[in-house]
């Protein structure tokens, strides 16, 4: 399984933004904060979409893995 989104959950607002974009449905609103359900197979983070991460204005998502492209 891929590396799920790590939350702060100190500076999430509840906004609901990662949820709206996140294809796999791993994240939930719990008491007003984002958390993470483990699926057993998060087929767009195996793919690093970072959509999550990339919507939240309050930088409280963060994936695990970082994309570099090499030069050629």
């Amino acid at each position: 399984m891929a590396e799920m989104p790590k939350i702060d959950q100190e500076k999430c607002d509840g906004c609901g933004l990662c949820i709206s974009v996140c294809s796999c449905n791993i994240l939930v609103l719990v008491e007003n904060v984002i958390s993470v359900v483990q699926k057993a197979e998060c087929r767009q983070c195996i793919h690093w979409c970072t959509l999550c991460e990339d919507v939240c204005p309050t930088g409280a998502l963060t994936c695990a893995f970082e994309i570099v492209i090499e030069g050629r």
